[in-house]
């Protein structure tokens, strides 16, 4: 049997930035995307173009991305202005990629309130809107803004709406479930009505979170017959957020009752990708992952001893719903952790670092990994240095040069004109080819001037970090106090586009940054072949 085509819609960037404490920098909206990309996602909305200066600066130079379309989202034109008359909607419009999203009223109570118009007017908002979408060439949908409470309320006026947008050319008219008071008992019942005069290939949910039945509700959108799918990682958004994608995709694509009848735009690889791109999302907004998340949570496939230690010794799947490899994650078992090596060699070999499962070293690797996660290390978007720590357990990291010692000044001081400056230098002594550098950096904070100071003269490695540049910088606290451990995450790039993040961990934050500024020129050497080098101990 030929399975339906379900469509997956990421509004991260866009709903997640919502969030209370959330605020996305162009980088992390650069760097989500493409991981949202990379397992396979058909859409990612990137934000609002002309709505902030972020968004805006995002879709000036977007992501070139090769799986998902790349959508803008924005609001319908506005009563009594023309489409060509509105500038919010000409900025969206005039964003440079595939699709948009446009989001109208389908409420007449809120056509009333919020709009101040009429019901036919409100029709003409979406038909007039969408058509231009249409016409500048972008694949349009329609996110239908409190859908089910206008449909309780006049479902003639609801349908109306979709049909306009469904006649304009709308590719998906997307129910919105806006407030998340909706049950999936309602959500089903509503569905399968509208989908008797909509199809369900142009149908699409979103869900916001409200009940916690997000996830729930677009499941029963799904069987009820949407064939498009909204939500956000790990179910971040305003208020009690989104739909979780997180949980959506692994269902649709493990559970017999919908991947025996669907398929998506994720494949397996794709999937074992999940755990980290969901971790990936907690690093950037520098919080701790939830361990209890379903299918991805450090605990979502953990078993202490006594009866389930045992069970899942002779078979995992006696409590285990799947396995925890599919989707990325790894078994915790305390009385036996052998899942912890596969995993390793696993991770290794996405890598590019091919080692036996019985290689002696890995032993020690795996002792080192645990013991500097314990610490505070976090490796998930820190790939970069769990590469180097991994090719030195394997002895195949050259040793490049030494830095001796570095010390970082912070001054802050009046000038003549007493205003407050604040000025930073660094000096680092460096051991190359046996040879001791001294360089002198000078920044706007100790570790730009860090950053400066320590490649500046390293030699005949100078030539290789020529195009080396810091993109992030993010810093978050592990423990309380004045004497905190902090956990430093940096994001390098050089002038070929590729990307890596490094971390170091210290109750100092000079020395934390320097672990990761340290790992990045490494990790660059040892991309670039740069050969090794002769170090001895500094005189």
């Amino acid at each position: 049997m030929k399975r339906e085509r379900l469509y997956l819609f990421d509004t991260t960037l866009r709903d997640g930035n919502q969030s209370q404490g959330v605020d996305f920098s162009v980088e992390d909206k650069r760097a989500i995307a493409e991981a949202l990309d990379g397992i396979g996602l058909d859409y990612v909305e990137g934000g609002w173009p002309g709505a902030n200066p972020t968004d805006t600066a995002f879709f000036a130079d977007p992501p070139k991305l090769r799986h998902a379309k790349l959508t803008a989202f924005g609001m319908t034109r506005r009563p009594g202005r023309s489409v060509s008359n509105d500038p919010g909607l000409k900025t969206v419009l005039d964003a440079e990629v595939p699709a948009t999203c446009l989001v109208g009223k389908t409420w007449d109570w809120h056509v009333d309130i919020a709009l101040g118009t009429t019901t036919t007017e409100a029709v003409k908002l979406i038909a007039e809107s969408v058509a231009a979408t249409v016409a500048r060439g972008r694949e349009a949908l329609l996110d239908c803004e409190h859908f089910f409470d206008g449909y309780k309320a006049n479902p003639a006026f609801t349908l109306e709406c979709a049909h306009a947008a469904l006649a304009a050319g709308a590719r998906w008219v997307v129910l919105c479930d806006t407030n998340g008071g909706t049950l999936p008992h309602e959500v089903e019942r509503i569905v399968r009505e509208v989908a008797k005069h909509i199809p369900g290939d142009h149908l699409g949910i979103h869900a916001q979170n409200d009940t916690d039945n997000a996830v729930a509700n677009s499941l029963a959108a799904v069987h009820a017959g949407v064939r498009h799918v909204q939500g956000t990682l790990n179910g971040i958004g305003e208020r009690c957020g989104n739909a979780n994608l997180v949980s959506i995709i692994p269902t649709l694509l493990l559970k017999p009752e919908f991947c025996d009848r669907f398929e998506t735009g994720v494949s397996p690889d794709g999937l074992r990708h999940l755990t980290h791109v969901s971790r990936l999302l907690d690093e950037r907004l520098n919080r701790a992952p939830n361990i209890h998340a379903p299918y991805v949570g450090d605990a979502a496939f953990a078993h202490k001893g006594g009866l389930h230690g045992s069970a899942v010794a002779k078979d995992p799947r006696t409590y285990e719903h799947v396995a925890p490899e599919t989707v990325g994650n790894r078994r915790h078992v305390l009385v036996s952790d052998q899942a912890g090596r596969a995993n390793v060699v696993m991770r290794l070999k996405e890598a590019g670092i091919e080692v036996s499962g019985d290689d002696p070293r890995l032993t020690k690797l795996i002792a080192d990994m645990k013991e500097r996660e314990h610490l505070g290390y976090a490796f998930d978007d820190a790939e970069a240095s769990f590469e180097l720590m991994a090719l030195r357990a394997l002895d195949r990291l050259p040793e490049y040069f030494r830095v001796a010692t570095f010390r970082v000044i912070v001054e802050r001081r009046y000038t003549v004109r007493g205003e407050v400056v604040t000025t930073s230098d660094a000096m680092v002594k460096s051991v190359v080819d046996g040879e001791t550098l001294v360089s002198v950096g000078e920044g706007n904070g100790p570790v730009n001037a860090l950053d400066q100071a320590l490649r500046k003269e390293l030699g005949k490695y100078s030539a290789y970090l020529s195009d080396l540049e810091l993109v992030d910088y993010k810093v978050r606290i592990l423990t309380q106090g004045t004497g905190a451990v902090t956990r430093v995450m940096i994001e390098s790039r050089d002038g070929r586009g590729h990307r890596w993040s490094t971390v170091g961990v210290s109750p100092n934050i000079i020395d934390a940054s320097f672990q990761a500024l340290f790992d990045a020129i490494v990790y660059k050497l040892f991309r670039e072949g740069a050969p090794a080098g002769v170090v001895k101990a500094a005189e």
